[in-house]
Protein backbone atom coordinates (compact mmCIF):
# COMPACT_ATOMS: atom_id res chain seq x y z
CA UNK A 1 0.00 0.00 0.00
CA UNK A 2 2.57 2.16 0.81
CA UNK A 3 4.80 1.48 -2.14
CA UNK A 4 1.39 1.78 -4.29
CA UNK A 5 1.36 5.57 -2.76
CA UNK A 6 4.81 6.12 -3.60
CA UNK A 7 4.38 5.08 -7.12
CA UNK A 8 1.88 8.20 -8.00
CA UNK A 9 5.08 10.73 -6.62
CA UNK A 10 6.50 11.74 -10.14
CA UNK A 11 9.42 14.50 -9.85
CA UNK A 12 6.19 16.69 -11.22
CA UNK A 13 4.75 16.87 -8.17
CA UNK A 14 7.07 18.14 -6.26
CA UNK A 15 7.50 21.04 -8.95
CA UNK A 16 6.22 23.86 -6.89
CA UNK A 17 2.79 25.70 -8.93
CA UNK A 18 3.22 28.47 -11.14
CA UNK A 19 4.22 32.08 -9.74
CA UNK A 20 1.46 34.50 -9.45
CA UNK A 21 2.76 36.80 -12.64
CA UNK A 22 1.56 33.80 -14.78
CA UNK A 23 -1.51 34.55 -13.94
CA UNK A 24 -1.68 38.22 -14.93
CA UNK A 25 -3.11 38.74 -18.21
CA UNK A 26 -0.51 40.39 -20.73
CA UNK A 27 -3.36 43.49 -21.42
CA UNK A 28 -3.02 43.61 -17.20
CA UNK A 29 0.32 44.00 -17.15
CA UNK A 30 0.86 46.55 -19.50
CA UNK A 31 -2.34 48.51 -18.24
CA UNK A 32 -0.37 48.41 -14.73
CA UNK A 33 2.96 48.74 -15.66
CA UNK A 34 2.12 52.20 -17.74
CA UNK A 35 -0.28 53.10 -14.84
CA UNK A 36 2.76 52.67 -12.69
CA UNK A 37 5.51 54.47 -14.86
CA UNK A 38 2.72 57.71 -14.76
CA UNK A 39 2.01 57.25 -11.40
CA UNK A 40 5.95 57.25 -10.84
CA UNK A 41 6.51 60.37 -13.00
CA UNK A 42 3.79 62.24 -11.50
CA UNK A 43 5.09 62.00 -7.87
CA UNK A 44 9.06 62.40 -8.99
CA UNK A 45 7.59 65.56 -9.91
CA UNK A 46 5.59 66.45 -7.40
CA UNK A 47 8.47 65.98 -4.67
CA UNK A 48 11.39 68.00 -6.90
CA UNK A 49 8.67 71.03 -6.52
CA UNK A 50 7.28 70.23 -2.96
CA UNK A 51 10.71 70.18 -0.82
CA UNK A 52 10.27 66.19 -1.24
CA UNK A 53 13.14 65.16 -3.36
CA UNK A 54 13.02 61.45 -1.45
CA UNK A 55 9.49 61.05 -3.01
CA UNK A 56 10.24 59.74 -6.35
CA UNK A 57 13.47 57.60 -5.93
CA UNK A 58 11.66 56.06 -2.78
CA UNK A 59 8.39 55.61 -5.56
CA UNK A 60 10.97 54.85 -7.91
CA UNK A 61 12.23 51.71 -5.92
CA UNK A 62 9.05 50.62 -4.88
CA UNK A 63 7.96 50.06 -8.40
CA UNK A 64 11.30 49.23 -10.11
CA UNK A 65 10.66 46.05 -7.29
CA UNK A 66 7.43 45.64 -8.05
CA UNK A 67 8.26 45.22 -11.63
CA UNK A 68 11.53 42.81 -11.01
CA UNK A 69 9.05 40.30 -9.03
CA UNK A 70 6.58 40.24 -12.26
CA UNK A 71 9.62 39.69 -14.44
CA UNK A 72 9.81 36.35 -16.33
CA UNK A 73 13.74 37.39 -16.31
CA UNK A 74 14.55 39.33 -12.72
CA UNK A 75 18.17 39.34 -12.94
CA UNK A 76 17.84 40.55 -16.84
CA UNK A 77 15.64 42.95 -16.14
CA UNK A 78 17.68 44.14 -12.34
CA UNK A 79 20.73 44.76 -15.23
CA UNK A 80 18.47 47.00 -17.86
CA UNK A 81 17.29 49.18 -15.14
CA UNK A 82 21.23 49.78 -13.94
CA UNK A 83 22.31 50.04 -17.45
CA UNK A 84 19.17 52.97 -18.18
CA UNK A 85 20.61 54.61 -14.74
CA UNK A 86 24.01 54.36 -16.10
CA UNK A 87 22.89 56.35 -19.38
CA UNK A 88 20.55 58.39 -17.44
CA UNK A 89 23.98 59.46 -15.33
CA UNK A 90 26.08 60.47 -18.64
CA UNK A 91 23.21 61.98 -20.49
CA UNK A 92 21.63 64.23 -17.42
CA UNK A 93 25.39 65.21 -16.41
CA UNK A 94 26.13 66.32 -20.04
CA UNK A 95 23.26 68.46 -20.18
CA UNK A 96 23.95 70.31 -17.09
CA UNK A 97 27.53 71.03 -17.21
CA UNK A 98 26.21 72.28 -21.03
CA UNK A 99 24.13 74.37 -19.10
CA UNK A 100 21.34 73.27 -21.16
CA UNK A 101 19.21 71.71 -17.94
CA UNK A 102 19.88 73.79 -14.53
CA UNK A 103 18.15 72.31 -11.35
CA UNK A 104 16.52 75.24 -8.98
CA UNK A 105 16.97 73.12 -5.80
CA UNK A 106 19.87 71.40 -6.40
CA UNK A 107 22.59 73.71 -7.94
CA UNK A 108 25.77 72.29 -7.53
CA UNK A 109 24.30 69.03 -9.55
CA UNK A 110 21.71 66.62 -11.22
CA UNK A 111 19.59 65.73 -8.29
CA UNK A 112 18.61 61.64 -7.14
CA UNK A 113 15.13 62.25 -8.36
CA UNK A 114 16.10 63.20 -12.12
CA UNK A 115 18.12 59.78 -12.62
CA UNK A 116 15.68 57.75 -10.87
CA UNK A 117 13.54 58.50 -13.63
CA UNK A 118 15.83 57.01 -16.21
CA UNK A 119 15.28 52.98 -14.46
CA UNK A 120 11.49 54.05 -13.87
CA UNK A 121 11.30 54.56 -17.81
CA UNK A 122 13.26 51.51 -18.22
CA UNK A 123 10.46 49.70 -16.45
CA UNK A 124 8.39 50.11 -19.40
CA UNK A 125 10.85 48.93 -22.22
CA UNK A 126 9.84 45.42 -22.04
CA UNK A 127 6.21 45.85 -21.13
CA UNK A 128 4.08 48.70 -21.66
CA UNK A 129 6.17 50.19 -24.48
CA UNK A 130 7.26 46.48 -26.11
CA UNK A 131 5.15 47.35 -29.17
CA UNK A 132 8.39 49.78 -30.06
CA UNK A 133 10.98 47.16 -30.24
CA UNK A 134 10.65 45.87 -33.66
CA UNK A 135 9.76 49.31 -34.92
CA UNK A 136 13.11 51.04 -34.37
CA UNK A 137 12.03 53.86 -37.00
CA UNK A 138 9.05 55.06 -35.16
CA UNK A 139 10.97 54.37 -31.31
CA UNK A 140 13.26 57.19 -32.58
CA UNK A 141 10.76 59.75 -33.68
CA UNK A 142 8.44 59.11 -30.41
CA UNK A 143 11.88 59.82 -28.69
CA UNK A 144 12.42 63.09 -30.51
CA UNK A 145 8.71 64.16 -29.90
CA UNK A 146 7.82 62.95 -26.30
CA UNK A 147 11.93 63.09 -24.93
CA UNK A 148 11.52 67.06 -25.09
CA UNK A 149 7.75 67.31 -24.16
CA UNK A 150 8.54 65.76 -20.85
CA UNK A 151 11.56 67.88 -19.88
CA UNK A 152 9.31 70.66 -20.93
CA UNK A 153 6.44 69.15 -18.77
CA UNK A 154 8.93 69.33 -16.09
CA UNK A 155 9.73 72.95 -16.51
CA UNK A 156 6.39 73.92 -16.88
CA UNK A 157 6.27 72.82 -13.19
CA UNK A 158 9.16 74.22 -11.87
CA UNK A 159 10.94 70.92 -11.05
CA UNK A 160 13.88 72.10 -13.71
CA UNK A 161 15.11 75.05 -15.99
CA UNK A 162 15.37 75.23 -19.60
CA UNK A 163 17.73 78.55 -19.92
CA UNK A 164 18.17 78.09 -23.92
CA UNK A 165 14.55 76.82 -24.23
CA UNK A 166 14.92 76.23 -27.96
CA UNK A 167 18.76 74.80 -27.97
CA UNK A 168 17.84 72.15 -24.46
CA UNK A 169 14.49 70.57 -26.31
CA UNK A 170 17.12 70.36 -29.30
CA UNK A 171 19.47 68.42 -27.88
CA UNK A 172 16.79 66.65 -25.94
CA UNK A 173 15.15 65.79 -29.04
CA UNK A 174 18.53 64.43 -30.54
CA UNK A 175 19.37 62.28 -27.37
CA UNK A 176 16.00 60.66 -26.90
CA UNK A 177 15.48 60.09 -30.98
CA UNK A 178 19.26 57.63 -30.08
CA UNK A 179 18.39 56.58 -26.64
CA UNK A 180 14.82 55.14 -26.84
CA UNK A 181 15.36 52.89 -29.73
CA UNK A 182 19.10 51.78 -28.04
CA UNK A 183 17.48 50.91 -24.83
CA UNK A 184 14.62 48.75 -26.75
CA UNK A 185 17.30 46.97 -28.44
CA UNK A 186 18.49 46.20 -24.54
CA UNK A 187 15.95 45.44 -23.70
CA UNK A 188 15.21 42.85 -26.57
CA UNK A 189 18.51 41.51 -26.57
CA UNK A 190 18.65 41.43 -22.30
CA UNK A 191 15.17 39.50 -22.12
CA UNK A 192 14.81 37.48 -25.02
CA UNK A 193 14.13 33.47 -24.26
CA UNK A 194 16.95 31.83 -22.28
CA UNK A 195 16.89 29.01 -25.51
CA UNK A 196 18.13 32.20 -27.36
CA UNK A 197 21.24 32.69 -24.85
CA UNK A 198 22.29 29.10 -25.01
Amino acid sequence: MVARSLSFRTPGALTLPARTKRRLSPGWRMALNLIGYQAGWLVTLYGATHGLSWLGPAAVIVLSAGHLLLSDYPARSLMLLGVALATGVVVETAMFQLGLVVYPTSPEGVPVWMLALWPLFATTLSVGLRWFQSRRFIAATAGAIFGPLAYWAGAAAGAIRLPETELSLRYIGLVWMLAFPLLLELARWLERPQSEVS
